[in-house]
């Protein structure tokens, strides 16, 4: 049996960011083929809302990028910030709410790649995230917001692994399915690590908490934002080419929203 440690998975930055960092390059590239694609102008100026780590920040800093972002988790800040430095990059990741923010100047792009919109617990939170993003944005800039649908077509998903690994670090990520409360629109899930290194293994467990869309909620929701506009939607594969319609038996989607 691991050693079990009960604590919230977003205070070992380290741990998350080889699990949820390993296949940057993926969303990094699809990040620039949607700005070559759908973005008139020039994309210089970049920001991401609940940056955690900076995992994609730190890759689009080292492209050139000027890049900012927030995130509640003081530690995952740190860690975005400390690593910004120590390559000689601007650490620009400040601690903040994605739902109360603003920025000193407008930005070309936004991005909000792995589901963390769904942490927001309310139609009303949802509302003011995506309203201050689209205040941050100058015209037509766009916005990239990834999550996970609740579908309405077929079983839903109950279970995600994943499994990373750096030099003597490896960590298996799962994540299930607790409870699903679709009056509510809450879905509960358990989340664990198990961190293995050359002198000590050990499970991290926590619980956490997502809202529930369909994609007729998604749609209502996008629709009471009159500052964007929906121009395309992808799936988790990340091909620019080849955007997809929603049904209900979708799951990821990719929604690419430009200022009005």
């Amino acid at each position: 049996m691991l050693e079990t440690i009960n604590g919230n998975l977003y205070d070992f930055p380290k741990y998350y960011d080889l699990v949820y960092g390993s296949d940057w390059k993926a969303e990094v590239d699809f990040l620039e083929a949607c700005f070559a694609k759908h973005v008139r102008g020039k994309v210089k100026r970049l920001f991401e809302p609940a940056c955690g780590t900076g995992r994609l920040m730190f890759r689009m800093a080292q492209a050139g990028y000027d890049v900012a972002g927030l995130d509640l988790n003081e530690k995952a800040v740190k860690f975005c910030n400390q690593r910004l430095e120590k390559h000689d990059l601007k650490p620009t990741a400040f601690v903040g709410d994605m739902c109360d923010f603003t920025l000193k100047r407008p930005v070309d792009a936004a991005f909000n790649t792995i589901n963390s919109f769904r942490h927001l617990g309310s139609e009303a939170q949802a509302l003011a995230h995506l309203q201050c993003v689209a205040r941050s944005l100058r015209k037509d800039g766009i916005y990239v917001l990834g999550l996970h649908l609740t579908p309405t077509k077929g079983e839903p998903l109950e279970t995600e692994s994943w499994a990373a690994r750096r030099g003597h670090l490896s960590v298996l990520s799962r994540l299930w399915v607790i409870e699903r409360n679709r009056r509510r629109r809450q879905e509960r899930v358990g989340m664990s690590f198990d961190v293995y290194t050359p002198t000590r293994q050990f499970r991290i467990n926590d619980e956490s908490s997502f809202r529930m869309y369909s994609a007729a909620q998604m749609a209502a929701l996008l629709g009471e934002v009159g500052e964007f506009e929906l121009l395309e939607t992808y799936d988790f594969g990340y091909e620019i080419d080849e955007p997809i319609e929603i049904d209900g038996s979708t799951e990821d989607v990719v929604y690419i929203l430009r200022r009005r």
